[in-house]
């Protein structure tokens, strides 16, 4: 494998002739319900880099919406995966079980919040973990309610589209929905009417009151929310609010589910983003980041939950395949020599660092948060008003992909500029994104 040069390079204009001509392919042969951010096709990744088939190298700040942490051809990723494709590629752990899914189970367990015993279960998607997490939840309580969150995001299966707070593109003309999901508030500082100061309390008190009122705690399986959110916005729930409602969970025998899928494995500056309030959830769903870009994903959780369902309950003929197994060993085996944790600090710093200066110069960012590598402004029309800005966000985005950054937008009104860049990237890599986006807005 050659190294790919962790430089930007700029030799057609942004997409090239060789992606326009697969774009004429994709849009013939693809459903055309599969979007894409930015139609630029890939020919190598790795680092801080991705290299299109025209030969541009572009700058990455998106990891495959927070997949590829360890940069998308990881040494110990590819060296570990290709020896297991090389002994087998599937026999089903279901049929006869394989080392790997137990190795990565045993790993989970000494990696997530907690040190009660614990135990996984693997699946192939962040939104089949969700799903699992809530049939588990009702097994083992016996209840049937889910209560989720505004600005919340879940995945696209039927039930973990009903746990989705938002609208278009991910529900709309889908429906119907599964039953028995009811959403809450959720603490949005920045947007809290009485401001961020009063957020934590305020909102996790007229959530406790919402979900005691109108569904009663009594039938509630499973609070299931993102200790960060991601589609949503990276909102950062107001100091107070998760461990208010942890203790309500705990106290009313209600599974406490956190939802890391992109927030996980090191992404912001912890292994997991609960840890920040010393949060233990009972049940915690990863994926994105596991497999260093291989389809992977776990429930992990305390035993006598997640035993809690019937033998055959849980599986999927693909869940814990051995090839995406061994790839999750090679990424944890990279966080842990690189000090990813420590990496994704270190970004979160020089980003702050950068974004509060340009918020000096440009009324139009009205907030600036996240944390690690998972940092994200909102774009306003107005300060005062803080009437959320998508169109300016959409330039922005677009100017960054014609100077060869890949950039992502995300929020509920879509006036969020996130930026996931793989923990793995260079300093130089880091700061030249930060003068793209700092262009940007001086031509938008």
């Amino acid at each position: 494998m050659t190294a790919i040069p962790q430089e930007r390079r700029l030799v057609t204009a942004i997409p090239g002739p060789k992606s326009q001509e697969l774009q004429a392919r994709r849009t013939a042969a693809v459903a055309g319900g599969v979007g894409s951010v930015l139609p630029v096709f890939a020919a190598r990744a790795d680092g801080g880099i991705v290299e299109d088939v025209d030969g541009n190298r572009l700058i990455d700040f998106g990891s495959g919406i927070a997949v590829t942490s360890v940069g998308a051809s990881a040494e110990a990723v590819v060296r570990r995966a290709s020896a297991q494709l090389a002994d087998f590629t599937h026999t089903c752990f279901m049929v006869t079980p394989y080392e790997g899914y137990v190795e990565v189970c045993e790993r989970l367990a000494e990696l997530t919040p907690g040190d009660h015993a614990k135990k996984s279960a693997l699946f192939n998607s962040g939104a089949e973990a969700v799903e699992n997490a809530v049939k588990i939840a009702r097994s083992y309580t016996r209840r049937q309610a889910v209560v989720v969150f505004d600005h919340g995001y879940h995945g696209r299966t039927n039930l973990t589209m009903a746990l989705t707070s938002k609208n278009m593109p991910y529900k709309n003309g889908f429906g119907p929905f599964a039953p028995e999901i009811y959403r809450v508030p959720v603490a949005y500082g920045y947007r809290w009417p009485t401001g961020p100061e009063n957020c934590g309390p305020e909102a996790s008190a007229q959530a406790v009151d919402q979900i005691s009122k109108q569904i009663g705690a009594d039938n509630v399986a499973a609070i299931v929310i993102e200790p960060l959110l991601g589609e949503g916005g990276f909102i950062e729930p107001a100091k107070g609010f998760l461990p208010a409602l942890a203790k309500f969970a705990k106290d009313n025998g209600i599974v406490f589910v956190a939802d890391e899928i992109q927030s996980g494995f090191c992404r912001t500056g912890q292994w997991f983003a609960c840890e920040d309030e010393g949060v233990v959830p009972d049940l915690i769903t990863t994926a994105k980041g596991i497999a260093g870009g291989l389809p992977l994903a776990a429930v992990t959780g305390r035993a006598e939950i997640m035993d809690a369902a019937h033998a055959g309950g849980l599986g999927g003929t693909y869940g814990g395949n051995p090839v995406a197994c061994a790839a999750a060993l090679g990424a944890i085996e990279t966080m842990k020599e690189l000090d990813l944790v420590s990496k994704a600090r270190h970004i979160e710093s020089v980003m702050k660092g950068r974004l509060s200066a340009l918020s000096e110069k440009y009324d139009t960012i009205g907030d600036i948060r996240g944390r690690g590598a998972m940092i994200a402004i909102e774009l306003v029309k107005d300060r005062a008003t803080k009437e959320p800005d998508p169109q300016a966000t959409a330039a922005l985005a677009k100017a960054c992909h014609q100077a060869g950054l890949v950039v992502l937008t995300c929020g509920t009104y879509g006036n969020v500029l996130r930026f996931l860049p793989p923990l793995v990237i260079g300093e130089d890599l880091l700061n030249e994104g930060l003068d793209i986006v700092e262009q940007a807005f001086s031509a938008v």
